[in-house]
């Protein structure tokens, strides 16, 4: 269910939810999909319904007892803002993530309206970054949705990347993962999407991190882009910086309401 990950930009996975529907292209050959059927084919009682949503409370608390501060990607088997996750079951999420503030979290979505919608009423620690994934130009309105959330890191993962991305608005994201992808029936990436990407990131300094060429021997491909490997992240000191002027702002918003309220 958790613990140590072979994802090049995390360190662990925590899965207290299981189990997606495909919204969009990207999905298409979903890795998530494939282990899910593979495990429950194995018997393993967390896939007992193979890929359907559902969700596991008992490992709600699992943070808690990694004392060592790692990196963990939150979900990497579902997406916490899937339509069939109940408010209550995210927010109870979002809560152990502030409790477990030893910890970094990583969550990623493709449900970015339903993301959008629900930030108001969650929680938004330090130690969560908030990420959506982008495939193409078609589902660009999901960075977006992400500028409008409070979360001290932003950011965006195009992976599997399925065609040129002219233009992405930059202006409020902290980290941009590039990523081709992988499996018996990976469609292919172009290096010139992947160039264009890492330029545009240069242009507005935001971190990009390449994770992989993919492809169905993805090891052989590797991550090498121009001979180089890209394991940009955000720094200590921009989240710091982030924090600090996101929540300043939000107590400036809040005094103003309560002057309104009272005046």
């Amino acid at each position: 269910m958790a613990d140590r990950s072979k994802i090049e930009w995390t360190e662990s996975t925590w899965n207290p939810i299981t189990g997606c529907t495909k919204v969009s292209p990207g999905c298409k050959n979903c890795y998530a999909e494939r282990i899910a059927k593979r495990l429950q084919a194995m018997g393993s009682p967390s896939y007992n319904s193979g890929f359907k949503v559902t969700l596991h409370p008992d490992v709600i608390a699992l943070p808690l007892k990694w004392r060592k501060p790692r990196i963990v990607f939150v979900n990497s088997m579902s997406d916490l803002f899937h339509e069939k996750i109940p408010t209550e079951y995210i927010q109870k999420v979002f809560r152990m993530m502030d409790k477990a503030n030893h910890h970094t979290f990583q969550i990623l979505t493709k449900r970015s309206d339903r993301l959008r919608l629900l930030a108001p009423i969650l929680i938004w620690p330090k130690n969560v970054w908030m990420g959506v994934s982008v495939e193409s130009e078609d589902y660009i309105s999901r960075v977006h949705d992400l500028a409008q959330v409070p979360s001290v890191v932003r950011f965006i993962s195009l992976e599997p990347l399925l065609g040129q991305i002219s233009t992405i608005p930059l202006d409020k994201i902290d980290w941009v993962i590039v990523g081709g992808e992988s499996g018996p029936k990976a469609r292919t990436m172009s290096p010139e999407w992947v160039r264009n990407i890492r330029e545009q990131c240069k242009n507005n300094s935001v971190p990009f991190f390449f994770k992989q060429w993919g492809g169905v021997h993805k090891k052989k491909n590797g991550r090498m882009l121009d001979g180089k490997i890209y394991n940009e992240m955000p720094s200590r000191n921009s989240i710091d910086e982030n924090f600090n002027s996101k929540y300043s702002q939000k107590n400036i918003n809040e005094n103003k309401l309560s002057q309104r309220i009272s005046a």
